[in-house]
């Protein structure tokens, strides 16, 4: 039985689905920081999304809370493992860059 009934499922499962989405975007906006893996990732997201929208109704409040702490730990390690990339990737260049004008 499918119920979609506008509540706090849906606001968690659109986060997670925006959330990977841009994660998959970012393969097009900064290519060097983007991996293979992260299309395995945005899958995930995306299935676990559609799965709190059409489904999430049935969760009592203990198991929308719980979901709503994985979901909220989730977008901030994904943001905080972004971060790096980009940090990672930034010293890559100036290295490269230190070591062209040292030659």
């Amino acid at each position: 039985m499918v119920n979609i009934i506008f509540g706090t499922n849906i606001i968690l499962g659109l986060l997670i689905i925006i959330g990977v989405l841009l994660l998959y975007f970012l393969r097009n906006i900064r290519p060097e920081v983007a991996r293979d893996e992260d299309i395995f990732f945005t899958t995930l997201g995306l299935l676990y999304g559609t799965i709190l929208i059409i489904h999430g109704w049935r969760l009592d409040p203990i198991l929308l809370f719980s979901q709503s702490l994985v979901v909220t730990i989730s977008l901030a390690a994904g943001w905080e493992n972004i971060r790096l990339r980009g940090l990672i990737a930034d010293l890559l260049v100036d290295k490269l860059k230190n070591e062209l004008e040292v030659d």
